[in-house]
């Protein structure tokens, strides 16, 4: 049975509809979420949730990695961040991640987190996998003080270049603390435009289907591609995946059909976007079959 359930995104979505944004996800309290960032709505993405999580009590999903301007210069002074590493740009040195975990927390006023994402490290500067350990070390320490529930990955497009793997990510987690690891969960574009992992999950092979046989929470983001998959998609494949649906609500449901995907993240500014999404996971899933022949029509195209 498909338990694929909708989470607020804030990457995208405008400041002044954050609000009610929030209560809309509260009105499903089971399956609520919201997945932000320190670095979202330049930088204050966490502080303007904090009132509101203050009010409703929903699980949020943050990470470490970029660094904002006032981060970076706040960090240096504390001790954390190196100047090269301020200058890069994204850190996830052991004494950064602590730092950054202690301002997540700060921001949006928690004293536990539920879920950190290692954000994109394949930015790190030099071998990302090194820049895992010394995060991996990091977040441990933080679930063994009690200020972290569990961790993951989030990325853009590490799996498909080959920067990352399940396998390997898995392997150090294990290595910096053993099979007890609080590595639960990864984060990736997942959608009819990025369709590498969504076809390799189709033939259970892959990232996604690598990350559900162990476990671990799927979190699809840009399932709309920045909302312009819309727009890219034409009324025959809307009415292949489900013709009862908008295209926006088929293109969604194709994501959330992929196999293994557990939650999709949608920045939904608007309500009647938020209320289309949700009746849209509500249809069957688009079976695996129709799904092949949907990314045989866009790659022939």
């Amino acid at each position: 049975m498909r338990t694929v359930t909708l989470g607020l995104g804030t990457y995208r979505i405008r400041p002044s509809a954050l609000s009610d944004a929030v209560v809309r996800a509260a009105s499903a309290p089971v399956a609520s979420w919201i997945d932000t960032a320190p670095n979202y709505l330049d930088g204050q993405a966490q502080s303007l949730l904090a009132p509101l999580l203050a009010r409703h009590s929903i699980p949020v999903s943050t990470k470490v990695g970029f660094l904002t301007d006032e981060a970076a210069k706040n960090a240096f002074s504390d001790g954390a961040l190196t100047d090269e590493e301020a200058e890069h740009g994204h850190c996830l040195s052991t004494p950064y991640v602590h730092w950054q975990c202690a301002r997540n927390r700060t921001e949006l006023g928690r004293d536990r987190l539920d879920l950190v994402f290692t954000h994109n490290p394949e930015n790190a500067d030099g071998d990302p996998h090194e820049a895992l350990r010394n995060a991996f070390t990091a977040l441990e320490e933080e679930a063994a003080a009690g200020a972290l529930s569990s961790y993951g990955v989030a990325t853009w497009d590490g799996f498909d270049t080959g920067a990352l793997n399940i396998p390997d990510l898995h392997q150090l987690a294990v290595e910096v603390a053993g099979t007890e690891h609080h590595l639960r969960a990864v984060q990736l574009p997942v959608s009819l435009v990025t369709a590498d992992a969504l076809a390799q999950a189709l033939d259970g092979e892959g990232p996604i289907a690598q990350a559900h046989e162990l476990g671990w929470q799927v979190y699809a983001s840009a399932p709309l591609f920045g909302g312009e998959l819309p727009q890219l998609a034409s009324h025959e494949l809307t009415n292949l995946l489900n013709p009862d649906l908008s295209t926006a609500q088929a293109c969604l449901l194709a994501a959330a059909s992929c196999p293994g995907v557990t939650k999709v993240l949608l920045s939904a500014s608007e309500p009647a976007h938020w209320a289309e999404a949700h009746a849209a996971l509500r249809e069957p899933a688009v079976p695996i079959p129709t799904l092949r022949k949907v990314l045989d029509v866009l790659a022939a195209d």
